[in-house]
């Protein structure tokens, strides 16, 4: 069972970075699959994603229910419309426009929904 976890969190995980940059697959969900699946399959591996220093803290926050930062709802709504855009501008057909809409509209609403994180307070060292 551990190589079955270890896969299907392996898989996860690349969706989950791919989920990065193209705008309608989603990177929240593969990458909390991934994390559940490193669980049961390998301590190892769930460990090193969890110290990740971009997606750790990001899954940690999403766990805890502290949301995601103002600037990456921000970054993931001007990439998703702005790539819902060029597609719609490279098959100018209204039907493939009312497809992009609606997992656009989806997404934002979702995006919008979720509690934003307040900005890190950075803590100055007096030495």
């Amino acid at each position: 069972m551990k190589i079955f976890y270890i896969s299907i969190g392996t898989v996860s995980l690349a969706l989950g970075i791919l989920g990065i940059v193209l705008p309608l697959l989603p990177t929240t969900p593969f990458l909390l699959l991934a994390s559940a699946c490193y669980v049961r399959g390998s301590e190892r591996l769930h460990r090193r994603l969890m110290e990740h220093r971009v997606l750790g803290p990001y899954i940690q926050a999403f766990r805890n229910g502290e949301g995601i930062p103002l600037r990456g709802k921000i970054c993931a709504l001007l990439f998703l419309w702005t790539s819902l855009a060029y597609s719609a501008w490279m098959v100018p057909r209204p039907w493939v426009w009312l497809l992009l809409l609606i997992p656009g509209i989806g997404v934002t609403t979702y995006l919008l929904r979720l509690p934003t994180r307040p900005p890190a307070i950075r803590q100055i060292s007096r030495e």
